[in-house]
């Protein structure tokens, strides 16, 4: 296999600078809004495509980091000064000696890509002239766009040394993504051999039909004729298109386009060409839950080729292998691995039920509750104990059950989440809530819960805390339970039917207090 070992960035998008090192078959890629995660997908995809015209069509200025563009403008504009823009991807051994040099800003002998954008020399003049304006904007135009390995060998499009393809579920039924897709599945399923035969036969049919169905109509012609076009822009690989059940992928729904498209590029190719590098823009777009299942099964099974994926999707990020995700935070350029996440926690989200994972790791503040009455409820003692919203103090409430608490926590040390755990004491406090948790002491995780056994559980400590409000919605026609009773055997509805009659009364329990405290400071 051919793979991407790290990529270097440079002033490339929102990274001033940033470094990370990849698995060679999967990557998960997560993070908030504006945290890179395209941009990282777009810079592998620029050097592997050679493409100068990939960078016109986005433009220099949206590719430069725009922070060292105004720092620039702001300081002495210095001609030496001026920043340049560069992406390397560094790759295993590929036994080429067109790739393996020192062309790197590693200065290492090894194999690699490299696009690089910084000012020409050759209008040194014309960018001073620029620059000793006092109203001087950036020479965007004065820069050259290069391509070149780290052996110092230029390359194209037409010569690349990965075979990659991108699917963005956004541009799913964009014409142009959808030909480029079709092309690139094509010339991965034939040999070189076969592609030149075909284009042979396709050329054939067109003449004949052009002698046969069209001489009839150029017959009542004078001057002007009909012909067929035969031309580079008009081949075979144009004007293929893949079918499902005899429809082209182009006339299907988005979310079963994003389906085939991808399951058809998870599959082994029939060619030596094979597809290298497979970069997914968050896939989980358009696409019902069972689908969504199918394609992680199909990613869980593909070999032979690295893949990149950007997603929001708590099933694609968890079924695929937590130590594969790579997080990405908006507020700074270092990334997180989990490779380092415990192999048990890892299996435990694999097999787990659906959970609200991407929801705990891109939180800052967690409050980790194990039941529905506590998740239907703290928002309500929450708001009445400081006045405030949740979402407004930036905190995230998940309920997550009381036997996967540990495996959150040991995320919550390696992210660094302030975590506070709310749990009942079943009963015995020393076990449950003391012990239990002798392998989580950390300044970020904290452990709350009631220290009376006997107010073993929510339920039990609520009414105590509000017997006048809990009484006069569930007393009325109690025969044999008693109110307690009751409110322990309906857990959920008791809950809803306090936050909708009796939310501004309600007294918090002092562990809950306490958490509340805790993850404010």
């Amino acid at each position: 296999m051919k793979t991407i070992e790290k990529v270097i960035l440079l002033n490339y998008k929102r990274f001033p600078s940033f470094e990370i090192a990849f698995n060679p078959q999967l990557n998960i890629l997560v993070g908030d809004n504006e945290a890179g995660k395209s941009s990282i997908l777009s810079a592998i995809d620029l050097v592997i495509s050679g493409s100068k015209n990939k960078v016109e069509l986005q433009s220099l200025e949206a590719l430069f980091n725009i922070d060292i563009c105004k720092e620039f403008l702001e300081g002495s504009k210095k001609i030496e000064d001026l920043p340049i823009m560069f992406v390397e991807l560094y790759l295993n051994e590929q036994n080429n000696h067109m790739l393996n040099g020192k062309n790197n800003s590693e200065e290492r002998k090894c194999d690699g890509l490299r696009f690089t954008c910084e000012p020409m020399d050759e209008y040194s003049s014309e960018i001073q002239e620029i620059l000793s304006e006092d109203d001087a904007n950036f020479p965007f135009e004065y820069y050259s766009i290069r391509f070149t390995t780290f052996a110092s060998e230029p390359y194209t499009g037409y010569r690349k040394f990965l075979n990659h393809l991108v699917i963005d579920s956004s541009q799913i039924s964009n014409e142009y993504a959808t030909q480029e897709y079709v092309k690139t599945m094509y010339r991965a399923n034939v040999t070189e051999i076969e592609k030149i035969k075909y284009q042979n036969e396709y050329r054939k049919i067109k003449n004949s039909f052009k002698d046969s169905s069209l001489s009839k109509l150029n017959d009542k012609l004078d001057e002007y004729q009909f012909t067929v076009k035969t031309g580079f822009k008009s081949k075979l690989e144009t004007d293929l298109t893949i079918t499902e059940d005899e429809i082209p992928i182009e006339n299907k729904g988005k979310g079963r386009q994003c389906f085939i498209k991808t399951e058809f590029a998870l599959q082994k190719t029939q060619s030596g060409d094979n597809l290298d590098t497979l970069l997914l823009e968050e896939p989980e777009n358009h696409l019902s839950h069972i689908n969504m299942k199918k394609l992680v099964r199909d990613i869980a099974g593909s070999e032979e080729k690295q893949l990149f994926i950007a997603t929001h999707n708590n099933l694609i990020s968890s079924r695929l292998d937590l130590r594969k995700t790579i997080m990405l935070n908006s507020n700074s350029a270092i990334p997180i691995l989990l490779k380092d996440l415990p192999e048990e926690t890892a299996k435990f989200f694999i097999k787990a039920p659906d959970n609200n994972i991407l929801e705990y790791i891109l939180s800052s503040k967690v409050i980790l509750v194990e039941g529905d009455a506590e998740f239907i409820l703290i928002e309500a003692l929450y708001k009445n104990l400081t006045g405030e919203k949740l979402e407004d103090s930036n905190i995230h409430v998940i309920s997550v059950g009381g036997t996967s608490f540990k495996r959150y926590l040991d995320l919550a040390k390696l992210l660094n989440i302030k975590t506070a755990v709310i749990r009942d004491n079943d009963k015995d406090v020393q076990a449950n809530c003391v012990d239990n948790y002798t392998d989580y002491v950390h300044d970020k995780i904290g452990i709350f819960y009631e220290v009376d056994n006997a107010k073993y559980t929510f339920e039990v400590c609520m009414y105590e805390l509000n017997k006048i409000p809990c009484d006069a919605l569930f007393l009325s026609g109690r025969k044999t339970l008693t109110v307690e009773e009751y409110m322990l055997k309906n857990k959920a509805d008791v809950a809803f039917e306090l936050l909708d009659k009796k939310s501004d009364v309600l007294v918090t329990p002092k562990y809950i207090q306490e958490a509340i405290e805790w993850i404010r400071e």
